[in-house]
């Protein structure tokens, strides 16, 4: 589980996903955060799938995502059972459901992005069969399953060339270079044109060279159909060869037979057919007819439902039963004669059921016949394309045979002296072991009388001493015959030296003369290569000219191409200009009022009128306004300053109301014996304010009374 967790982190922490989490993290995400991050994995994969999971259902959520995964074709571990968890598990996000889910999604995501983008094509529509009857819906449906097998086709078609090798840079670097050379063929052509028309009677020559390239092709040509011909002919001499053979061992089959046995062959030939054209085939053709008239009329009947099939069954019963009855009632009477009969005929049906399968095997067997020759006939003839040889027929056949025999006795005769052998090693294998055993009886015999004498270990010893001295032997003949031989080596090493140096002394000459000649020519080399250099660097600088001033040429060209394409908009924008002024001056020059107030000089004229009216009536508007301006101000002055004196007026009389007992019900206020109004005693500061703003509200009322009065 936690190798799975691991390469589940690593791969969402790569691209397309970088979510940047490790071990920890990712252990400790919540139910919908896992969910979202599966969705995401599932969105890499299919782009229909990009959806935010926190505002869709989580029924909707888990049906999208059992879809797609059934898509993808995913299986679940478990039976049916572990299937309803699977689906509870992907509803909740457990982590069990979701953890397998996203490392197998992670281990094949190419080839699942394969599959969903073929699953939008590929996954059929399944059209009821009601519907299909409709001739529109079916040819649609035909069209459907047309263009998703020519999908397929072209599908194979580009996985095929992805595999090819064939990539797109290399395909553009050979377009590329194919038009390097087309151009360079191009500028080679010009330049032999220029070259050739210098010479005199070039058109002629030119006509007899391409007469000369035609005669060319044709000759190739020619050659072709020659070598066709050819293999033609080859293989025709072979078709004749083998129906020669053919031919000859037909002959030689007819050589052989006599006319009775032909006759007799032909007879039991037309025996079979007769029986088969008058007994089988009419009896097969009876059957035949009968089984499609009683399909007929099974179609010809209406649709049968629950209720008939029983009946036909109650029937079937009742049927059944009679016939029962009556087999019994028959067996009851038991007569001899028709017993006899029956026999007779029991025996009758029995002979003609085994003529017929013995008709079918012999129909069989030919029809077996004629497919096996023409299998051999087939293989002969490819053995003859392969090999060229034929397949041997008749008295080759025999002798290749009678040939085989002649070496299967051979074979038999040396694997019988084999046997002969293997049975005379077998023994010898056990005299072997016999004598063995023999022999380790005698030394241990041996050893015990060592032992018994006193003098344990001699025979080894001695067999040991002897066995040395014969390796010293050895060895110092050895040693003779390699000193011997090293001696020998030495007088050929050194006539090989003498022979070399000998044989190398006329090359030591030669190689000092090439030394020689490569030091002049390396000179050469040097002295070619600064030439070479500073050619090179003339050319450079002069190319380097070149550039610039096809540089400053295509600067021009372009300058020249902006102000070709500007001088033709100015062009277009003029002409329009102008057609517009001819316009106007039909329209202003016509009898025609509708055309005339069509005409833009009209409109502007009324335009401007229409705004000369709308000025007066703003400047006699504006005239009035200063007019009402002071008066209005003094108004609105004359307002605030009323809001004042009734704003103070208030003041005094809360403040008064404020001062008085709480037994008194009536407020006593001074008055000033002159002027009628009331006097508070503790604000004295504000009488002439009072009075000024009552001379003013009088003055505004006597304004607004006279206004409105007016």
């Amino acid at each position: 589980m936690s190798d799975q967790i691991k390469f589940i982190v690593d791969n969402l922490n790569k691209e397309p996903f970088r979510k940047n989490y490790n071990l920890i993290t990712f252990d400790s995400l919540e139910p919908m955060q896992l969910l979202q991050v599966l969705n995401d994995v599932l969105a890499e994969i299919d782009p229909k799938q990009v959806v935010d999971i926190r505002e869709e259902m989580p029924e909707q959520t888990a049906k999208r995502m059992l879809s797609l995964l059934g898509i993808l074709k995913y299986k679940p571990p478990g039976n049916a059972t572990d299937m309803s968890t699977f689906r509870q598990g992907l509803v909740i996000g457990s982590k069990p459901v979701i953890y397998p889910v996203l490392h197998w999604l992670l281990q094949r995501t190419n080839e699942l992005k394969k599959r969903a983008y073929l699953a939008r094509f590929l996954i059929k529509l399944e059209v009821p069969s009601e519907f299909l009857q409709d001739e529109t819906v079916a040819d649609t449906n035909k069209q459907y399953e047309e263009l998703m097998e020519a999908f397929k086709n072209l599908h194979k078609e580009c996985e095929q060339l992805k595999t090819s090798g064939f990539s797109t840079a290399e395909i553009r670097r050979d377009i590329s270079a194919m038009e390097e050379e087309k151009d360079q063929l191009i500028k080679r052509v010009e330049r032999l044109k220029k070259r050739v028309e210098t010479v005199q009677n070039h058109q002629r020559m030119l006509k007899i060279a391409r007469q000369l390239r035609v005669e060319k092709e044709r000759e190739e040509f020619l050659a072709q159909q020659k070598q066709e011909q050819k293999n033609q002919l080859f293989h025709a001499v072979q078709r004749l060869q083998r129906v020669q053979n053919q031919l000859k061992s037909m002959r030689h089959a007819a050589a052989d037979a006599k006319p009775e046995s032909l006759m007799k062959r032909l007879e039991e030939e037309i025996k079979f057919n007769s029986y088969m054209v008058t007994e089988k085939f009419p009896k097969e053709l009876e059957s035949k007819k009968k089984e499609l008239h009683f399909l007929q009329k099974v179609v010809s009947e209406p649709a049968m439902g629950h209720s008939d099939l029983l009946e036909l069954e109650s029937k079937i019963n009742e049927i059944n039963t009679q016939i029962n009855q009556l087999i019994e009632k028959k067996m009851m009477r038991n007569e001899p004669i028709e017993g006899k009969l029956s026999l007779y005929r029991q025996q009758a049906s029995i002979i003609s059921r085994k003529k017929e399968a013995k008709a079918e095997e012999l129909q069989e067997a030919k029809e077996k016949l004629a497919n096996l020759e023409r299998e051999v006939s087939v293989k002969t003839n490819q053995t003859r394309e392969f090999d060229g040889t034929e397949v041997l027929k008749g008295d080759e056949f025999k002798r290749y045979v009678s040939k085989l025999r002649s070496k299967s006795t051979v074979f038999k005769k040396k694997h019988q002296i084999i046997a002969e052998f293997k049975a005379e090693f077998g023994l010898l294998q056990r005299t072997e072991e016999l004598l063995k055993q023999r022999h380790e009886n005698i030394q241990h015999q041996l050893q015990t009388v060592e032992e018994k004498k006193g003098i344990s270990g001699y025979s080894y010893t001695q067999e040991e001493l002897e066995r040395v001295s014969a390796l010293k032997t050895e060895v110092d003949e050895m040693k003779g015959r390699t000193l011997d031989d090293m001696s020998e080596m030495v007088k050929k090493l050194n006539s090989l030296v003498s022979e070399k140096k000998s044989a190398l002394a006329p090359v030591i000459k030669e190689l000092r003369q090439l030394r020689q000649k490569c030091q002049e020519l390396t000179q050469e080399c040097d002295e070619k290569k600064s030439q070479y250099d500073s050619c090179a660097a003339g050319l450079e600088s002069n190319r380097s000219k070149l550039e610039q001033e096809v540089r400053g040429l295509r600067e021009e060209c372009l300058q020249e191409e902006s102000r070709y394409h500007y001088t033709n908009c100015m062009i277009k924008n003029l002409e329009i200009q102008l057609r517009r002024a001819t316009d106007e001056m039909k329209a202003y020059v016509s009898s025609d009022q509708q055309e005339k107030r069509k005409a833009i000089r009209e409109q502007y004229t009324k335009n401007i009128a229409e705004q000369e009216n709308l000025g007066k009536k703003l400047r006699e508007k504006q005239k009035a306004v200063r007019e009402s301006h002071g008066p209005n101000m003094k108004q609105a002055k004359m307002w605030r300053d009323f809001e004042q004196l009734m704003e103070c007026k208030k003041q005094c009389f809360l403040k008064q109301q404020s001062q008085t007992p709480m037994g008194q019900s009536q407020i006593q206020l001074p008055f000033r014996p002159s002027s009628r109004r009331p006097y508070c005693s503790n604000c004295p500061s504000i009488i002439l304010l009072v009075n000024q703003t009552e001379n003013k509200v009088n003055t505004m009322c006597r304004f607004i009374i006279r206004n409105n009065c007016q």
